[in-house]
């Protein structure tokens, strides 16, 4: 199936050498800082919606995609596609992801196929697969990229399956001379957004006040594959582009080198008119030194524009319906930050933060208000608790410099979530324009960092037919008890026993245990979260092409608990950005953030629940004692501890304080 994405880490400090030669190459590399606007047309800088003095943030402009806007970008995406002689697959989401319109061409492939070897070993949940390649539905692809192009951006920074497939694999950057660096600092991220996300809704024929409610979900989580871009309009995030046709359903191994590929030229095609302003592309903004990339493809290289939709509609292909996704007709796209959209601003009765943006039903109710604990654990977390973790690691987000946001010194915007031992979700709130992809995976942060954390891990991942995992890493930490509690697992310790290499990059080492073997990884089977939810992904496949039922709210094979479908009901996640929440020694819950850099992320979270305990509730709730938290753990053999959290220095727009998490 489908799996990539986006994130932004750090390169191993024993490559600067080879790192500032990388940087240098790249710079002369397509999407590495050319001049000027080389992949659409001028386009003005987002203009926001005016604020109070008051507030820190701006609201993005009220914008979104007409029938009218739809049909042109499918029309110059047709015309593209037909100089080329590459019948396709074209797909059109809205901010939120809905799912505008679906346009095959006559001749288009029907499937697409993973361009790596997939390897599932087969669980209690999930049927064994072993092939060079899995067939994906065509259309499902299409939607994948063109909601990965929106998901990834937002008024500051633009984000394409380009960058997504630089940023979620094994080394950062990924070229043929990077081995011994870090993982892309997304690694994962591709496994979010899943079709069996109990956050994410789910596309409703039938209309109404709920119709165009996001965040929907993406039928193969993000993509990594070229061919899927953001669209913009008056300079105003509204949605996404993504084409399918050339059989191959892959990503870029090698950022060295400039690729001319079909449905990525067909791709920039379709954003001609709507395309980000060049002062925002990903090429614009640098991780540890190195450029991110955007497009391969420039303007230069397209055929004139076709505009004309009457033209090719019925001649050149059709709109089609897409099981779970489409009825089959062009629709409008929704308003962002408006009521229908699912996402808007907070009330006073909600929040006294005007800046604060909540998740809603489309009927005027918060879908995720602040909310006292299911579990009933000793010092469970209240609403009063949840509400304090929540509005205090928003202080500490808008306070922050962002990574990823043009610019510089924009602040940090992000998704935080907060969640029970059970998994509930107690509380989701988010800054106006962050990136949409930092909801659903806010949520998998603090649910990993939670169950990892807790006394059930070993005993539900057992109960999902993975206990082998669990044998792993009790082997590799040399621990027969571990899994059940003793040890804090924040997300990036989680994640660095679930690397192709341990320690992270160097090569020559042993994976993690919960990762896949170095010569089995690629970005469709990163380990224990692939397992975890391989079965799900096929049998949503296979609902789309008519074969079999959905699957159901509720991703793995975990037991369900409490009032949540199960403790990891839409995934795990893999890189880092969320801490577990203890009151004196007992696990009570955990906090999540992305949607920035993940050191930013990481900061958040832990003074989000730092300051929480004693400067704000004075209640023991608070990060996990420093004595089980998983930076004191050095896996024999390994000399290299866990890491727990890792903050940026000199992080914060109003002090030059440096050292921000040091003694916590």
């Amino acid at each position: 199936m489908n799996f990539r994405v986006a994130q932004f880490k750090t390169i191993a400090s024993n490559t600067t050498a080879v790192a500032a030669a990388l940087s240098l190459a790249l710079a002369g590399c397509g999407g590495g800082g050319g001049s000027g606007n080389t992949v659409g047309g001028p386009a003005p800088s987002p203009t926001p919606t005016a604020t109070t003095p008051s507030r820190l943030f701006a609201d993005p402009a009220a914008e979104s995609l007409s029938v009218t806007d739809v049909q042109r970008v499918i029309a110059q995406a047709v015309g593209e596609a037909q100089a080329r002689n590459l019948p396709a697959v074209i797909a059109v989401v809205d901010r939120v992801g809905n799912v505008l319109a679906v346009f095959r061409m006559n001749g288009a492939r029907a499937t697409t196929r993973t361009s790596a070897f997939i390897s599932f070993t087969g669980t209690l949940n999930n049927p064994p697969v072993e092939a060079q390649g899995l067939d994906v539905p065509a259309t499902a692809a299409a939607i994948a990229k063109a909601v990965t192009g929106a998901y990834l951006s937002s008024g500051g920074n633009a984000f394409s399956t380009r960058t997504a497939s630089q940023i979620v694999q094994q080394h950062f950057p990924p070229a043929p001379i990077t081995p011994g660096l870090e993982s892309g600092p997304l690694f994962g991220v591709q496994f979010s957004q899943l079709p069996c996300s109990d956050l994410s809704a789910r596309f409703n024929s039938a209309g109404g006040p709920s119709a165009l409610i996001g965040p929907k979900r993406s039928p193969l989580g993000l993509a990594a594959d070229a061919g899927g871009f953001p669209l913009y309009k008056n300079g105003v995030m509204v949605g996404g582009v993504g084409v399918v046709g050339d059989g191959d359903y892959g990503f870029d191994p090698n950022i060295l080198d400039t690729d001319t590929d079909a449905e990525e030229f067909i791709a920039l095609a379709g954003i001609q008119g709507f395309a980000p302003a060049d002062n925002i592309l990903a090429d614009r903004i640098s991780v540890d030194g190195t450029l991110l990339r955007f497009s391969d493809a420039r303007i230069g290289g397209l055929a004139t524009l076709q505009t004309n939709f009457a033209a090719i509609n019925g001649t050149a292909g059709a709109l089609v319906p897409v099981t779970g996704y489409s009825a089959g007709a062009i629709v409008a796209g929704s308003v962002y930050g408006t009521e229908i959209s699912g996402i808007r601003p907070s009330t006073t009765g909600e929040y006294t933060n005007r800046d604060i943006f909540v998740l809603s039903d489309g009927s005027g109710a918060n879908r995720y208000p602040p909310r006292a604990a299911t579990d009933g654990v000793s010092g469970a977390l209240s609403a009063a608790d949840v509400r304090a973790v929540l509005e205090e690691a928003f202080t500490v987000m808008a306070r922050g410099r962002a990574q990823i946001r043009q610019p510089l010194d924009s602040r940090i915007q992000v998704s935080i979530s907060v969640v029970d031992t059970n998994g509930a979700i107690l509380g989701v709130i988010r800054s106006p324009d962050a990136p949409i992809f930092g909801i659903d995976v806010s949520l998998q942060k603090a649910r990993t960092a939670m169950f990892f954390s807790s006394r059930f891990a070993a005993g539900d991942l057992t109960t999902a037919g993975l206990g082998n995992f669990v044998t792993r890493t009790r082997t590799f930490l040399n621990d027969t008890a571990a899994l059940t509690g003793a040890i804090a697992f924040s997300n990036r310790a989680q994640g660095l026993i679930e690397r192709p290499y341990y320690p992270d990059g160097e090569v020559g080492r042993p994976p993690g245990p919960l990762a896949q073997p170095i010569e089995d990884f690629n970005p469709f089977a990163t380990g224990l979260q692939t397992q975890l939810i391989a079965g799900n992904l096929l049998a949503h496949a296979g609902f789309i092409l008519g074969a079999n039922a959905d699957t159901p709210q509720g991703c793995t094979g975990a037991p369900s608990t409490g009032l949540a479908p199960n403790r990891i009901a839409n995934g795990i996640q893999i890189f880092p950005g969320a801490v577990p929440l203890y009151r004196g020694n007992t696990l009570v819950g955990a906090v999540g953030v992305s949607g920035d850099g993940i050191d930013q992320d990481d900061m958040i979270s832990f003074l989000g629940g730092a300051n929480n305990g004693g400067a704000r509730a004075g209640n023991g709730l608070g990060n996990a004692p420093k004595p089980i938290r998983a930076d004191t753990v050095i896996p024999p053999g390994t000399n290299t501890r866990l890491r727990y959290v890792n903050c940026p220095f000199a992080p914060f727009l109003d002090t030059s304080a440096q050292n921000a998490c040091e003694g916590l």
